[in-house]
């Protein structure tokens, strides 16, 4: 930890434990501030407490209100005001770039993604490479480019209508536990390049990362006062929303808790909530492919232990596709996941309880059972707190998912290694579109073929916003190279490109010019 490049961290991965835990620190109006009362957080591979977290009362939010009260509505910047801000954030994002292709800083965040959200090397460090892209995009002029408007001619000379994007002013990021730099950084990324100034609260299990983040945007010369991080439980986010002027909130999480944001502050929300997402294997199966979708089956459904909101939830398994041994390859692939590599580590949100008492419920619908898996996980030491389950895949029925008795139950999102799977056949596509449409959550999906017209009709039939279509296609992908957020739902959330970045953290504003002379002869009109 003693290397110059890494001079802006705070922490040492590898040292965290109960003998050195660190402390956490608010970030508002430019001052990395401590809080008097302290949440512990434990390790979730051996349940130690490693961090101590700040855990704000309510009356601690005074100073994060008044630095959102002093932003004003029309933001930090916007194209009629400090426009200098967009090339500063060029630079910015350019030296962050550029700082984090050196290897210490990659592993860095690797091993601090990995302490507080066991996952694989490839899979963290996939995190951070992502991160580190999303970086390489916008530096330089990107960030201004973010900002291209348009015009049109007007009705006489000197009059013309432009369209500016323009920023909300204060607002908020609320993140998730489970990528815990890749989507708190892309989307705080965005909301500061349009002009905004947000306040970013990460889970507080997880927030260490986004704070390390922080430290390292203000090393390459990001003012410090542009941004607040608060560290909090829901609730004391939740008062922080009723009383401070924030004007837009990007939430990435549960349903649940995306249902309660958007009635609290009348809409006032982009969404990336929960996803029950599909994968249907198409009629045209083939041995040469069989390995390959099943590696990408497993990839699917249970890297990071299943806690992705892209994870492959149910799988349309084509009967031909059966025949060729398919499920079976799945099987062989998933009982290849150990703790030891931690291609299967703890559940931080579903506990094993919870993960049995569905298993159950799933096993008591007509014709169903375990394919693999199903039982909780041995061996291990994970922190109480969390689940411990084995990669699992529940076989049920088409048409008993399609009775109204059960398909709630069935596309019950299970935040872990769990999957459903079915069958179909030439006769039962109209079955397998119907559940799709069915579901309510509509964020990734995969059509497996290359039967072009099949993988049409699969397409005008669903409305999943990320979806992958071909033989190669997954439901879990790098947000940096295309668009990723729901459909369906005008509140749903993009991350990743210039058009996401634009529709979350900016509004269209129009401004009509007319500074043309007074018509020649013109005299004032009748009342009538």
């Amino acid at each position: 930890m003693s290397h110059a490049l890494l001079s802006f961290a705070t922490v040492d991965p590898d040292t965290l434990s109960a003998a050195h835990p660190a402390t956490l620190y608010h970030l508002v109006g430019g001052e990395w501030l401590s809080s008097p009362t302290v949440m512990d957080v434990h390790d979730p591979m051996n349940g130690e407490v490693f961090l101590h977290a700040p855990d704000p009362t309510v009356e601690e939010l005074q100073p994060f209100v008044d630095s959102l009260q002093a932003c004003p509505k029309h933001g930090m910047h916007n194209p009629f005001k400090n426009v200098e801000r967009y090339r500063m954030y060029g630079d910015v994002t350019a030296k962050a770039a550029a700082l984090m292709r050196h290897q210490e800083v990659m592993d860095f965040f690797t091993r601090l993604i990995q302490r507080v959200m066991p996952k694989s090397d490839a899979q963290a460090r996939g995190e951070v490479i992502v991160t580190r892209t999303f970086l390489e995009n916008f530096g330089g002029d990107n960030v201004r480019f973010l900002a291209r408007g348009f015009s049109n001619p007007g009705d006489h000379l000197g009059q013309k209508s432009s369209g500016y994007r323009w920023p909300f002013g204060p607002v908020a990021v609320i993140c998730p536990f489970n990528f815990p730099l890749e989507i708190p950084a892309l989307q705080l990324m965005g909301a500061l390049y349009m002009g905004n100034k947000p306040v970013i609260k990460g889970s507080e299990t997880t927030s260490i990362v986004i704070e390390q983040f922080v430290r390292m945007l203000i090393a390459c010369g990001m003012p410090a006062s542009d941004l607040d991080l608060l560290h909090a439980q829901g609730p004391v986010m939740g008062e922080l929303i009723e009383r401070a002027p924030i004007r837009n909130i990007q939430f990435t999480g549960s349903s649940e808790v995306a249902e309660l944001l958007a009635n609290n502050t009348h809409g006032k929300v982009r969404i990336e909530d929960a996803g029950f997402d599909w994968k249907i294997l198409g009629p045209d199966a083939s041995n040469e492919m069989v390995e390959y979708v099943a590696w990408q089956s497993d990839q699917d459904a249970y890297a990071a232990s299943g806690q992705k909101c892209s994870a492959q939830s149910i799988l349309f398994a084509h009967q031909n596709w059966v025949d060729l041994g398919l499920l079976g390859r799945i099987k062989t692939l998933a009982s290849r996941r150990s703790v030891e590599d931690l291609t299967l580590g703890p559940v931080l949100t579903v506990s094993t309880e919870r993960m049995i008492h569905h298993t159950k419920q799933l096993l008591e619908i007509p014709g169903a059972k375990v394919l693999w898996g199903g039982k909780p996980l041995e061996g291990q030491g994970f922190h109480d707190a969390c689940g411990a389950f084995e990669p699992t895949a529940i076989f049920i029925p088409l048409n008993e998912i399609l009775k109204d008795t059960y398909f709630e139950r069935v596309c019950t999102e299970i935040f872990g290694p769990f999957q459903v799977v079915t069958l179909w056949d030439d006769s039962q596509l109209p079955l397998v579109l119907e559940a799709c449409e069915r579901m309510n959550h509509h964020l990734t999906a995969a059509v497996v073929s290359n039967d072009v017209i099949f993988v049409q009709k699969v397409l005008g039939h669903t409305v999943n916003g990320t979806t992958y279509a071909g033989l190669r296609a997954r439901t879990t992908g790098a947000p940096q190279n295309h668009w990723f957020g729901p459909a369906g739902d005008p509140r749903g959330a993009g991350i990743g490109t210039p058009e996401a970045i634009q529709m979350v953290w900016s509004c269209h504003r129009e401004i009509i010019e007319d500074f043309g002379p007074v018509p020649p002869g013109w005299t004032l009109p009748d009342p009538s």
